[in-house]
């Protein structure tokens, strides 16, 4: 009987096809390099996820691709940050640095408009995909830390463009975040005392611009950045919820499209979208810079805060006008606060697959909440114009 060793020295050799067969040596060095690399990282692994990796394909599917628009938005504000970062100046020179990068500086204006604009994008993207996570009952278990993880997402979007809307020091935004700290002050207790520490005393100057500046591009992304790791961990361990119309549909029936690369070439393509409404928006439609605040003029016609504020900011006005003095800002407060918390703790009462009465009252609660504060915005732009 022939040994292991015999055998194998019967066996026609292998090398000469392996040499035949050999990538070229640019090939050969990119598979050593990516051989290299995965023996370390574990690359491969990744890669056999993403190839593993479904998208189910419904009549809802379209709602799939906001998360994804709001992370490349975000992705906008970082890039366009750093570059408004090198000459932007904090403290008392704020305005004038934004006057050199608006009219001094090449295409300092189009970075600036860009970077304000995909501001506003994101956040509408934001609450866009929120609603459709909310009506798609995507909340549910196991994806209970997901939503709450995108609602304090939101809330630390929200505060990035407060504190980013009064760096330039215009006369608008020097009142409208003046206006806009009303809304703290109204919290009994607690809110004064939040409203001095942003504001860094009694009113609002250079030192809040400084203060304002540190939460912008220090605090707020030390924050966010893992907060959104954590996120997009969750979006790919869970994978993408099935609205209830396509959950009672058998599995058999059900559609999908591998992640890699059929849906991300959907998704990038939605980017790419995307990157041109904000490129047109930022170009006819640029990023005005008003005049130089002044502390001692009093506050134009028409100030308020962002869009996004002016829901809670009617609120507290709507609920002055009924209940006199801090009652009214006090009930605001509670009425709103208390609505938050609701749609935070909505997984934990809607947590079944079931379409009963939970789930019907979960929808009509955030019928209510659309209604709601698109009735509030827009009341409080047609009483501020």
């Amino acid at each position: 009987m022939a040994t292991g060793i015999e055998r194998k020295l019967a066996e026609p050799s292998t090398i000469p096809q392996q040499l035949e067969d050999r990538p070229l040596a640019q090939k050969t060095s990119a598979a050593s390099l990516y051989g290299w690399v995965d023996e370390r990282l574990g690359l491969s692994d990744l890669v056999a996820f993403t190839r593993r990796k479904t998208v189910p394909v419904h009549r809802q599917s379209f709602w799939y691709y906001w998360g994804g628009i709001s992370l490349f938005l975000f992705l906008v504000q970082c890039f366009t940050g750093v570059l408004l970062l090198v000459y932007y100046r904090p403290g008392a020179e704020a305005f004038e640095s934004v006057r050199q990068i608006t009219f001094v500086m090449n295409f300092g204006w189009l970075i600036r408009s860009a970077h304000s604009w995909s501001a506003n994008l994101m956040m509408f993207s934001i609450l866009v995909h929120m609603f459709s996570v909310y009506f798609m009952k995507a909340y549910r278990k196991p994806r209970e830390f997901g939503w709450l993880s995108g609602m304090a997402l939101l809330g630390l979007a929200s505060v990035f463009g407060f504190s980013g809307y009064l760096l330039p020091m215009d006369e608008l935004s020097y009142f409208a975040t003046k206006v806009g700290l009303q809304i703290p002050m109204a919290i009994p207790w607690i809110g004064p005392i939040v409203a001095g520490l942003l504001r860094g005393g009694p009113d609002v100057t250079e030192f809040t611009v400084q203060r304002f500046f540190a939460l912008h591009v220090v605090v707020l992304p030390a924050i966010f950045i893992p907060l959104l790791v954590f996120h997009l961990w969750l979006v790919q361990r869970h994978g993408n919820a099935l609205p209830p119309s396509e959950e009672a549909r058998p599995a058999a029936e059900r559609k999908s499209i591998p992640f890699l690369p059929n849906f991300l070439r959907k998704d990038l393509a939605m980017w790419l979208i995307s990157l041109n409404v904000l490129a047109l928006l930022a170009s006819v439609f640029p990023w005005a810079l008003g005049k130089q605040y002044d502390s001692l003029s009093p506050a134009p016609m028409g100030i308020h805060p962002e869009w996004y504020f002016m829901s809670p900011f009617e609120m507290l006005k709507l609920l002055g006008s009924f209940l006199p003095g801090e009652a009214g800002e006090v009930a605001g407060i509670l009425i709103f606060t208390l609505g938050i918390v609701l749609w935070l703790l909505i997984p934990f009462y809607d947590n079944t697959k079931e379409s009963g009465r939970r789930a019907r009252a979960a929808h009509y609660f955030g019928l209510l909440a659309v209604f709601a504060l698109l009735a509030t915005t827009l009341i409080s732009y047609w009483t501020v114009r």
